[in-house]
């Protein structure tokens, strides 16, 4: 297995009172609440702790994108991922990931990635995304058009970066005379690519298809879900025409490590309550806005997000999988346990969380580093060296 440090760059400062009167601190949410004090130094905390990340061994360290909202202040991931570049040295860099359907020039994400995989000598693991339905609402490009928005906007990227300069690109959504990319990436044909993803049943067939087998993340599911729509992927692949491993299939996910499980619980408690209960919660018609989604995704997509209006504690979290809280050993044993289940290769741990304070999100990462990770690494690498045989 391979361990990456996942950041949302939360508002953890944000006023938690704020639902007395809004229901979401997802775009309508005034900005107000913001305070560019407590902002400046966020972000410097955050940065601080993902550049520790590569201090302690984890495989990779990771931004996304999201709009006008208390849940995460990474509108441009790039900004932090180019903050990264030249202050770590082993991690992988993961931009998982940008939301290219919202992008009306492509081409200079396209730029920007190969940018960022030159600096860091090929560091970078690209993950595209849809963006979830809030960031249409934020940005006001119509869902309509997403998937193909999206499809045309990855195909010109691919291009961009494999296909020989100048070349003409003419699509429905994009048009451009030159396609002629300086710098071209360092990795070659390109960077890796992943696609975090909610359950889109299009985007596993589109993920797992042949030409493409990109890595694919549920994100911050309960686990049934999550070991649900893996198995669609390693289905799909197996229509296809060959055997998914567990390289193609990763899982996000919050976790909290202690001494004991009683401490951890302790500690964890008001921080994943806060993550799920404020900062995490938006009314249904902005998760999954129409036209998002066909209508057959729709269904399955929201029985998974069953419940999201509802608060839940942090006991109700962990029996649905959606949160792994314990002592280093319970830890192990839950994500062994789901690593033998469902077979995935890449675990994205969730470290910090909703209002979780720097003492406490350096006490689980190293904990986690230290005491979870050696012990789950042979896992997949066990598994890999069978199949090999």
């Amino acid at each position: 297995m391979k361990f990456y440090f996942f950041h949302l760059m939360p508002y953890a400062d944000l006023d938690l009172s704020y639902t007395e009167k809004y229901d979401t601190s997802w775009v309508k949410l005034p900005n107000t609440y913001y305070d560019r004090e407590k902002g400046h130094a966020l972000y410097n905390r955050y940065l601080d702790e993902l550049e520790f990340a590569d201090t302690l061994g984890f495989d990779g360290i990771g931004c996304n994108e999201h709009h006008q909202t208390a849940y995460g202040m990474m509108p441009s991931p790039i900004v932090i991922a180019s903050a990264l570049s030249r202050r770590t040295k082993n991690a992988k860099i993961l931009v998982l990931g940008s939301a290219i359907p919202l992008r009306e020039n492509p081409l200079w994400l396209a730029e920007e990635h190969a940018m960022i995989d030159t600096i860091t000598g090929g560091r970078l693991i690209s993950g595209f995304v849809r963006g979830i339905g809030a960031e249409y609402h934020a940005t006001g490009v119509n869902p309509i058009w997403s998937h193909e928005r999206f499809h045309e906007a990855h195909d010109l990227i691919i291009r961009a970066w494999t296909e020989p300069g100048p070349f003409r690109f003419a699509g429905k959504h994009y048009h451009f005379d030159y396609v002629n990319l300086w710098p071209r990436p360092y990795q070659q044909p390109h960077p890796p690519i992943w696609i975090p993803s909610q359950g889109s049943q299009e985007t596993i067939e589109w993920a797992s298809h042949p030409s493409r087998k990109y890595t694919y993340l549920q994100t911050f599911s309960p686990a049934a879900a999550v070991a649900r729509f893996l198995k669609m992927y390693r289905d799909q692949a197996e229509k296809y025409g060959y055997e998914a491993s567990g390289d193609q299939l990763g899982w996000a996910i919050p976790v909290y490590v202690g001494e004991t499980d009683e401490i951890a619980r302790k500690e964890a408690r008001p921080h994943i309550e806060a993550f799920r209960n404020k900062f995490a919660k938006m009314p249904f018609e902005m998760l999954l806005p129409p036209g998002y989604l066909s209508m057959s995704s729709m269904k399955r997509v929201a029985a998974a997000k069953a419940g999201m209006s509802i608060d839940m504690t942090l006991e109700m979290l962990d029996e649905q999988g959606m949160f792994i809280v314990g002592s280093a050993a319970t830890v192990r044993e839950r994500l062994a346990e789901a690593q033998k289940q469902i077979g995935f290769n890449h675990l994205l741990p969730l470290l910090q969380f909703g209002t979780l304070p720097h003492d406490l999100t350096i006490k689980n990462a190293t904990l986690f580093a230290e005491q979870v990770m050696p012990h789950l690494r042979p896992l997949g690498e066990a598994k890999a060296a069978a199949a090999a045989e």
